[in-house]
């Protein structure tokens, strides 16, 4: 596991920067995809707040590798957005502030098949973005997300081509949900791809440990690091059944669901599990 870096949203592990920086030293990871911290999203807190975070990550060992933002998952029909850009801008001098070099974002939620329509307001604004991160040494990488622009691999492509600057985040469980073949995409997707996120999915869409759901993710995990890919965030969303251990007598386990976890904490580190299993 040595040639590739392992990140997480540890928020799913804690609401707080302590209990995330807990989760990933005891799964033994090298850092934070950062979305959630002490009860703020990322993009709203303070440069204060972020050097602070900063400080506790270094103590620890840890590092930022991506901002998990919000940037583009907005209604392409909002008017707002130059109130939007100027997140984006702030958004950029925090993840400078915390040392990171990237920067997850969306291609706005678009109304349902209007993809077309909205087509050229969707460059439109992809490009006014690009432009505000332009020097700041923080790389723009979309993610394929379910309501947006680019949910499926041949909108994503449309991106990729349009915006040689931008880097693709590939997201196996949102394919799987959007109804998307998970090896078409990455076939045609591969060479654009900064990073994955880990996550998993059945035809349903339930979210499930990845390996356990049908979105190809060690295939493409393998070649992902054939291509000389070097970083994944585990990104858990699994089930979480917090109030098992009220409904339990002592010495009794109950098995809600194959999938199903007593607690975020414990969520988190199947994740983690599952994702070393695959990196075996």
């Amino acid at each position: 596991m040595k040639d590739i870096k392992i990140f997480a949203f540890a928020d799913e592990a804690s609401g707080q920067i302590g209990g995330q920086i807990d989760a990933m030293l005891r799964n033994g990871l090298d850092g934070l995809e950062i979305r959630n911290v002490d009860g703020q999203n990322i993009s709203d807190i303070s440069m204060d707040k972020a050097r602070e975070v900063r400080r506790m990550l270094d103590d620890a060992g840890l590092r930022v590798w991506s901002v998990g933002s919000p940037i583009g998952k907005i209604s392409i029909e909002e008017e707002s957005f130059p109130a939007h850009l100027d997140k984006l801008r702030r958004t950029l001098d925090l993840a400078r502030t915390l040392g990171c070099g990237n920067l997850r974002m969306f291609s706005f939620y678009i109304p349902e098949g209007r993809h077309s329509e909205f087509r050229p307001k969707v460059l439109d604004r992809m490009g006014q973005m690009l432009e505000a991160s332009e020097g700041s040494g923080v790389s723009l990488c979309h993610e394929n997300e379910k309501g947006i622009y680019g949910d499926t691999a041949d909108r994503c492509a449309d991106l990729l081509k349009a915006f040689p600057a931008l880097k693709g985040v590939f997201d196996p469980a949102n394919f799987v949900q959007c109804g998307q073949d998970t090896l078409e995409a990455w076939a045609l997707l591969r060479e654009r791809v900064r990073y994955l996120h880990i996550k998993d999915a059945l035809p349903d869409g339930r979210v499930v440990p990845s390996g356990c759901g049908v979105g190809h993710v060690g295939e493409i995990l393998r070649d992902f690091r054939a291509l000389g890919g070097k970083a994944v965030t585990v990104e858990p969303h699994l089930t979480v059944f917090e109030g098992l251990k009220d409904l339990e007598q002592a010495g009794q386990r109950t098995r809600t669901d194959a999938y199903s976890y007593p607690s975020p904490g414990a969520a988190f580190d199947a994740a983690c599990v599952a994702l070393k299993k695959l990196l075996l």
